[in-house]
């Protein structure tokens, strides 16, 4: 039986030499795309080339306040005031004996080299100020005073992001600064989440509460819940539900991939009963299954699989809901995380529990709960069907392997899902 830490290293050989990334597949991408489609939580896209400056940033000196350009020569004496200047305007040239109205961000007349801010002129402010004739000069103006200098962020022809960075906010706003209209990025992994089952409704709406009652059939809860955890970390999913029969699996399986597919995530159909769809179709070409010690999610999977003829990363986990999560959790967002730019780790924290609670002391345990005054409060019980108390928690509670018995005023480690 592997520990948790054994089977997440297998997971990320695995996968990690499968992402598109390390393939050098790219794709040209508007700027103003990926400012929608990137952020924290969804995953940011990964540069596949340097992107050189066409401009220096700034582009030009330009003002750091609101208040008068002057030359620094003149501090100390009383100036004429000239036209403003407001920002998208290039100025005159700055006369001798005089000072321009500026506004931040203006252009820097040519002439000019030092900005005063305007709350050190008699009027105080904007527009008021506008209407003086003259305006007194610092005594202590010193050449570049309040001037933001072309270049001073970037220079022309200096990468503005490197081959590999993740396109953040910052790098996107320095992009659309310099005049950067496209850029080639990695394209964001495929992956292709297959739930197992004959009872599985089709898409299509939701069953009524009645008739998921009456009958045997369930929704598809895994596929939904694994294709928005993807998401989330800006992958791109595609969703099929397969039978419980191993033909008519491969058949699915093989149309669904085709040259789509960099990873194939499957649940259920691993275990030890009669209809392991996943373990009886793809352990034959090359799946292998090994429990883990961990609770939920016992039953794991992984291995490059032949599918639609060619070497396919799969991995495969329980069926039951909170194992499907749980599993995502602790294996596979680490890598998928870190592949995106994200945080590989989810925010966590050791602290004291609420509650007492029993686990498997062969096992690490998962619970789910809340934090509430600083202590531990599990949220439902360790059963892997109980999704709704998954929904309700906001950490994942961690019981050591070696633990048997939780007491109150026990330390433990948490993980904050939200």
């Amino acid at each position: 039986m592997r520990t948790i830490g054994q089977h997440r290293e297998a997971v990320q050989a695995l996968v990690e030499p499968a992402l598109p990334g390390g393939r050098g597949d790219a794709e040209s991408v508007p700027v103003v795309d990926l400012a929608v489609a990137s952020g924290a939580g969804r995953g940011y896209r990964v540069l596949a080339a340097s992107v050189p400056a066409p401009t220096p940033l700034p582009a030009f000196d330009n003002s750091q306040m609101d208040g008068f350009a002057v030359r620094a020569a003149d501090a100390g004496t009383t100036l004429r005031v000239v036209a403003p200047i407001p920002a998208g305007l290039v100025p005159p040239p700055l006369e001798p004996g005089t000072a321009a109205p500026i506004m931040t961000g203006a252009r820097i007349p040519d002439g000019a080299d030092a900005v005063f801010p305007v709350e050190s002129t008699p009027a105080g402010a904007f527009p008021a100020a506008l209407d003086a004739e003259v305006v007194p000069v610092p005594d202590d103006l010193v050449a570049g005073t309040f001037v933001r200098v072309a270049g001073s962020d970037l220079r022309a022809g200096s990468a503005i992001a490197r081959a590999g960075q993740p396109v953040t906010p910052a790098v996107l706003g320095a992009l659309a600064g310099a005049g950067v209209a496209t850029v080639d990025v990695f394209r964001r992994p495929r992956v292709l989440v297959v739930s197992t089952g004959s009872e599985l409704l089709d898409d299509g709406g939701v069953a009524a509460a009645g008739d998921l009652r009456a009958g045997a059939a369930i929704g598809d809860a895994n596929g939904v819940a694994l294709s928005a955890a993807l998401a989330e970390v800006g992958l791109e999913t595609r969703r099929v539900r397969v039978p419980d029969d191993a033909e008519r699996f491969v058949d699915a399986l093989d149309q669904a991939v085709g040259e789509w597919a960099d990873l194939v995530l499957t649940t259920g159909g691993i275990s030890a009963g009669a209809y392991e769809v996943v373990r009886q179709a793809l352990e034959p070409r090359g799946l292998q299954v090994t429990p883990v010690a961990m609770q939920p999610g016992g039953p794991q999977a992984l291995g490059s699989v032949t599918i639609a003829g060619r070497s396919v990363p799969v991995v495969a986990f329980p069926g039951n809901p909170v194992s499907a999560l749980v599993s995502f959790e602790v294996f596979l967002r680490p890598v998928l995380a870190r592949a995106a730019g994200l945080p590989e780790a989810r925010p966590s924290a050791d602290l004291p529990s609420a509650d007492a609670a029993t686990s498997p002391a062969g096992k690490h345990q998962v619970r789910r709960g809340t934090i509430v005054d600083g202590r531990v409060q599990f949220v439902g019980g360790p059963s892997s069907h109980l999704l709704w108390h998954y929904a309700e928690a906001t950490h994942l509670v961690h019981v050591p392997v070696g633990t048997s018995q939780v007491d109150p005023g026990d330390v433990l480690t948490v993980w904050s899902i939200r």
